[in-house]
């Protein structure tokens, strides 16, 4: 009984991709992944190409999340060639971007995620700019318990479309869903999809609570 003007993607570990497919696939709900290799195929052991997260049923994957950027240094070069390589098989790319708190406490919200945009998202067209999904995530509010006011986020949300209309036009931003993603809970669902540029949200820790997911995807306006 999910309502129908949401869509909800799962997102589990790679070794839970195959398993969570068979239970959802017949269901609304869709399958994506926390990561991939830029390459499609090749000597890269370890590493999950797109190819295979298609096998799997993926139809989506996270990119350029914060702890990615943190404990394994990805850069904005690196999350532009994950893109190109999510796009190349289907997949829908969840682009994360956001600032530290140190970079919000110096002012540099807004430069920092205009260089990850400009950097992340270089050499996109506007037919490939439209099959994104961004996601804004304060790395300070992230697991601290810590949430932006709906109107901090609501803020950089405008600025991020702004950005996108910059990148490819007015009408491409427009069709381009921005997440927002940090300590959302059940309590401030509301209050943070009330504001205009905010069209869904990345859920990290709420998720691992049955009720609480349940309550953030059911959500009423």
């Amino acid at each position: 009984d999910l309502p129908n003007d949401r869509e909800v993607v799962l997102c589990p570990p790679f070794t839970a991709l195959g398993a969570v497919f068979e239970v959802i696939q017949s269901s609304p709900l869709k399958l994506g992944a926390q990561n991939l290799h830029w390459e499609k195929s090749g000597a890269y052991t370890g590493e999950i190409s797109a190819p295979m997260l298609r096998d799997v049923g993926c139809s989506y994957v996270i990119l350029g999340h914060s702890e990615r950027r943190t404990y394994f240094y990805e850069s904005n070069l690196t999350v532009n060639k994950k893109i190109f390589a999510a796009l190349a098989e289907g997949l829908t790319p969840m682009v994360c971007v956001g600032e530290t708190l140190e970079e919000r406490e110096k002012n540099q919200t807004f430069e920092v995620i205009q260089r990850q945009i400009k950097e992340g998202l270089a050499g996109l067209t506007e037919e490939q700019g439209v099959r994104l999904m961004i996601a804004y995530e304060p790395v300070w509010a992230i697991g601290t318990g810590k949430t932006a006011t709906p109107e901090q986020a609501g803020e950089v949300h405008t600025f991020l479309r702004n950005l996108l209309a910059e990148n490819f036009g007015q009408e491409v931003a427009s069709q381009i869903r921005i997440q927002y993603g940090g300590s959302v809970k059940p309590e401030n669902m509301k209050a943070l999809m009330n504001q205009e540029d905010i069209d869904g949200v990345l859920v990290g820790g709420a998720s691992l609570d049955a009720d609480s997911f349940t309550r953030i995807v059911k959500f009423k306006e």
